[in-house]
């Protein structure tokens, strides 16, 4: 009978710690282990794990304000902290192990602190929650990414204010609907892109200026009784401030929505200078050349040189609008606060993120990379009649026509000269005078793509004077100092 019990107890005990093991951190509530399945879609480990330096940091702060609130013993909150810190250490040196039982990123780091110090470490934990400190992490991250974003778009800018510095002169066609409109400066043309990445790096600055407050004290969401101090903490972690709703900060992850917005919109905008490589380095325009080191060649055909590293950044505006979608969807109709839903917050986040900064570093490469053509810019820029407008303006400046009547005089000596298969400057005065007695001899100094892009002075036009200045104001503006 004893052996019996004795027997019995044996099975109890391992059957306890079993089941002990297998809920380490769900506790005393349920009495049987997680299935398999159940552990691969309740694992965040192998996505959260890029947190841990934010897990980590906002750890410390937190243990650091519970020892000066009395909440912690100073000697306990010491030991966390040489804990913490070995095992940043441990992860820097590639030494640390994480594991998928433990979930996620937060308790790896939990549990290897108790195997380092033991039953302080539990006191860690103490008037916070995962909940909150998830929300922690990705707000520090974010922060973080958002400055990284900057300064890659800043190196794209960079090289692209470099190129049209060199391009000045250099005359190109300008296009609507990808048909010649008027004759530009490829410099001009650069810059354009200079100040769209200058408002993308604005939209990444103001998310993190708007994500810049602390969901650190939340808990789970309620707050705490503890007397914590929230505003040391945020101080600590480099926030303005704590966020103001317990509520709001475990629940919200609108800062997550508004950098994937900046994401897609910056995408969209390297997908179109992306479109453009592809467009000018096909042979039918020449207008410039990509070298090896970003473009590949065919399987077959020998003589092909694929823009292939322009075509990858076109497609990857698909990762940060997809990324978007798919956050955007997680949160519609979620009841406050926290839903496991949110989990899946990190995987579009962290893809979006990736493939931005990819796009940006490849991109900055073919811009530094790129030969502009300029002979065959020149040659394409007159294509089309491209100086069509110059003579209906001069019409108008100078002989006195209202712009709609100047527009038809126009369009007829447009058609004259297909006719004759020439450009308009090749037409004779007499031939343009029998379309209209009041031009003169004057109009050819307007005519040609020279005198075109020489004439357009306006603010922001594309006249060559004015791209030397628009570079030189774009350096000042966007590549001296933080913005």
């Amino acid at each position: 009978m004893a052996t019996t019990s004795r027997r019995r107890a044996r099975t109890t005990a391992r059957s306890e710690a079993g089941t002990t093991a297998a809920n380490a951190l769900w506790g005393g509530r349920y009495a049987a282990g997680p299935s398999a399945v159940m552990t691969a879609i309740n694992a965040s480990i192998d996505v959260d794990r890029r947190f841990w330096r934010q897990d980590i940091d906002g750890s410390l702060a937190h243990v650091a304000m519970l020892a000066r609130q009395g909440i912690v013993r100073r000697a306990d909150a010491a030991k966390i902290t040489r804990g913490l810190k070995r095992i940043a250490a441990e992860i820097e040196a590639g030494r640390f192990e994480f594991k998928a039982a433990l979930e996620d990123i937060h308790m790896n780091i939990e549990a290897r602190l108790a195997e380092l110090i033991g039953k302080p470490a539990g006191r860690l934990h103490t008037a916070r929650s995962r909940n909150d400190q998830v929300a922690l992490d990705m707000t520090m991250w974010l922060r973080a990414a958002c400055a990284r974003c900057d300064g890659q778009i800043r190196a794209v800018q960079q090289v692209l204010i470099a190129q049209a510095e060199r391009n000045a002169d250099a005359v190109m066609p300008g296009y609507t609907h990808l048909q010649p409109a008027q004759p530009v400066t490829f410099g001009h043309h650069l810059l354009a892109y200079v100040e769209m990445l200058g408002r993308d790096r604005g939209r990444f600055a103001d998310a993190a200026k708007r994500g810049n407050r602390s969901p650190l004290g939340a808990a789970a969401l309620a707050g705490t009784s503890f007397p914590i101090d929230r505003h040391a903490t945020a101080r600590a972690l480099g926030f303005d401030g704590p966020m103001a709703n317990s509520l709001d900060a475990v629940a919200s992850r609108d800062f997550a929505l508004e950098f994937l917005a900046a994401c897609t919109t910056t995408s969209v905008h390297l997908s179109r200078l992306a479109e453009e490589l592809v467009i000018w380095t096909n042979p039918l325009f020449g207008f410039v050349t990509l070298s090896d080191a970003f473009t590949t060649g065919s399987s077959i055909m020998p003589q092909k040189r694929n823009p292939d590293a322009a075509e990858l950044v076109r497609a990857k505006v698909g990762a940060a609008l997809g990324a978007f979608i798919r956050l955007a969807t997680i949160l519609k109709g979620l009841p406050l606060t926290y839903g496991k839903d949110m989990q899946d917050d990190k995987p579009a986040v962290f893809e979006a993120a990736d493939a931005l900064e990819l796009s940006l570093a490849a991109m900055g490469g073919m811009i530094a990379d790129l030969k502009a053509n300029p002979a065959r810019m020149r040659a394409a820029a007159g294509g089309g009649f491209s100086t069509a407008t110059d003579l209906a303006d001069w019409l108008v400046r100078e002989a006195g026509l209202p712009f709609r009547e100047a527009h038809h005089v126009t369009g007829r000596l447009v058609r004259l000269a297909e006719e004759r298969s020439c450009d308009l400057p090749d037409l004779s005065l007499a031939d343009m005078q029998r379309v209209d007695k009041r031009i003169t001899r004057a109009v050819f100094r307007v005519l040609g793509v020279d005198n075109s892009i020489r004439s357009r002075t306006s603010f922001g036009g594309t006249a060559p004077a004015n791209v030397r200045k628009a570079a030189k104001a774009a350096r000042k503006l966007y590549l001296r100092g933080p913005r």
